[in-house]
Order: structure tokens, then C-alpha cells, then sequence
């Protein structure tokens, strides 16, 4: 039987960052200013370590070119998904992203950017922002242009377990008083349009606005998410959302659960409680891969997990 694959977060420290990672996940965070724990990471920008078992102290990208069988023969350059959690104590910048044909041209061939965030917690009276009100690629230029970056931008009240698509050319920005889970493409592709004005190192942060208008859908149109919910045996189960690049589930459980890993792999967040999978005890905070090929899977306890796969 193939072994699980428990992952060490990669920590990055953001100029709206926090230390709601080591407050709330227990986290060793470099410092109070820790935006972002790269939590299943295979990209050259974060690649986790696999913790102990036979692939102990290997990375993920390692495993991902030597050992493929574990992602079922899976194809292509890089392994397909990138799981965070972000912490953000101020506001982060209004940007986009673009799709895969659009970053294979213009970022050397790296891969687009559709993500998808799962509300942890926020503060009282938290929003968030996602989608815009320009009409036209018209109306969208002449707002930047003039600088009414407030009135270009959808801004949404937001509460804890809120779930939000966000497709390639959707304005978005993570605002303050958020902690999410974000399931995405392994990308780090990320169009700035707009950043209050704020100085990193005395010098503004450098914006993407030709690139930003090029890729952003006009005019912005709400993304499916999924609402299918099933109850069996002690465990709620909700799919969250389906798309070309990921399927992603919440499992709300209280009982023995049983778990079928049929995909090329499963990735499995602990995102409250704690409890065991096939005997490890788990927490959360803790990130793990069940590989290709598993097969059945016992969770018991008392714990929320969202899971994803391709």
C-alpha cells in the first residue's frame, strides 16, 4: 500500500501579512509579517518537503519529475495544483491574472492562474473584493485611466466559510481581516492594477496595468460555484467547486469516514478540528497527498477537511 504524503508548509513574508498563521494554525512563522503558507507546493518558488516515511526530506517538485506513478502518470511539466493558506492583515493589492495561453506567451511559458478561496475566518465587517462594474474594455480604460479604482471595483461583504471562484481576467483583491485556503493552478503569475499608493522600501510596488486591461474579462460575469450536498454516516459533504483544473470538496465529519482516493492524487487539508487518517493523527494545519493508487481511506474524528484533486 502506498504512504501517505505529509508536506511542511513553505512560509513568505508579504507587506500585508500577519501572524494569524501562528495564532490560529500554530505555524513557526519567520515573522509577524507572514502573508502566505505555500501548504502543498511543487512550484520553484516553494517547493514542500515531504515529512519523514520512505520520500522523507525529498520535495514535492522532486517526487513530481522521479516518481510520476504516485500522481498516476499524470503529464505535463509541472504538478498541477498549488494549495495556500493567506493571512491579510492589510489589504492586498487589486489585481488579475491571466489564463494559459496568455501566460505561455508572456511569462515564459508558465502556467495561468484560476484559483479559488475558501473563507477561514475574517473580522467583523470583513469584505472582500471580486469582479468589477466597467461595461467595456471602454469604460474599463477610462476608469483606470482616471484613477476610480473604487468605483471600478465589486466590493462584497464576506463571513467565515464564504467560497469564491476566481477565473483568469477576474479583478479580485483579498482585503484585511482574511484568513483563506486557496486551491490554484501552480502558478505565481499575478497582474498588480492597482495598490493604494503604498511604498515597500521607500519605492512603490511596480503595477502590470497594459497587461491588467489586457487579460481582464469585459464585462465581468459571476462564476459558477458548486452547491451539490450530501449527509452520510456522520460526515457532511459539499462540493465546493468543479472546474477544467480542480474539483474541490469540504468534509465536515464526526464519525468514521470512509474515503475512496480514485484520482491520480487527493490532497487533503485540515482545516479545523483534529483526528486520524489510516492511524496518523492529524490536526489542523496539516497538509497531506494520498498518491495514485491508495485506495480506500479511514478519517475518524472530529474535523473539517477540504480536499481537492484534478
Amino acid at each position: 500500500m502506498r504512504e501517505i504524503l505529509f508536506l511542511e508548509p513553505v512560509f513568505k513574508q508579504r507587506i500585508w501579512g500577519g501572524e494569524r498563521l501562528r495564532d490560529a494554525f500554530g505555524y513557526d512563522i519567520p515573522g509577524n509579517d507572514t502573508g502566505e503558507a505555500w501548504a502543498v507546493s511543487a512550484h520553484a518558488q516553494g517547493d514542500c518537503r515531504i515529512k519523514g516515511g520512505t520520500y522523507g526530506g525529498m520535495t514535492l517538485g522532486t517526487l513530481w519529475k522521479e516518481n510520476r506513478e504516485l500522481f498516476g502518470n499524470l503529464e505535463g511539466n509541472e504538478f498541477p495544483l498549488l494549495v495556500k493558506i493567506i493571512d491579510a492583515r492589510e489589504d492586498l493589492s487589486i489585481q488579475v491574472h491571466p489564463d494559459n495561453d496568455y501566460a505561455r506567451l508572456h511569462e515564459n511559458g508558465a502556467l495561468g492562474k484560476c484559483e479559488c478561496w475558501y473563507i477561514l475566518d475574517c473580522d467583523e465587517g470583513a469584505d472582500i473584493v471580486v469582479g468589477h462594474n466597467a461595461k467595456s474594455k471602454e469604460e474599463l480604460k477610462q476608469m483606470i485611466a482616471e484613477g476610480r479604482f473604487m468605483d471600478l471595483i465589486k466590493i462584497r461583504p464576506l463571513k467565515k466559510g464564504d467560497f469564491f471562484q476566481i477565473e483568469p481576467g477576474t479583478v479580485h483583491a483579498i482585503r484585511h481581516g482574511t484568513v483563506l485556503l486557496e486551491t490554484q493552478q501552480s502558478s505565481d503569475v499575478t497582474y498588480r492594477l492597482y495598490d493604494y499608493d503604498r511604498l515597500q522600501d521607500g519605492k512603490p510596488r511596480a503595477l502590470h496595468i497594459d497587461k491588467s486591461i489586457d487579460v481582464i474579462s469585459c464585462p465581468y460575469a459571476e462564476s459558477g460555484t458548486g452547491t451539490e450536498k450530501t449527509e452520510t454516516d456522520g460526515c457532511k459533504k459539499e462540493r465546493l467547486v468543479s472546474c477544467q483544473f480542480y474539483t474541490v470538496e469540504k468534509w465536515d465529519m464526526e464519525a468514521e469516514t470512509l474515503l475512496e482516493q480514485k484520482y491520480p492524487f487527493l490532497i487533503l487539508d485540515v482545516i479545523e478540528g483534529k483526528g486520524q487518517i489510516d492511524g496518523h493523527v492529524v490536526k489542523k494545519g496539516d497538509h497531506m497527498i494520498l498518491p495514485s493508487g491508495y485506495g480506500t481511506c479511514f478519517l475518524n474524528g472530529t474535523m473539517s477537511v477540504i480536499m481537492s484533486h484534478v
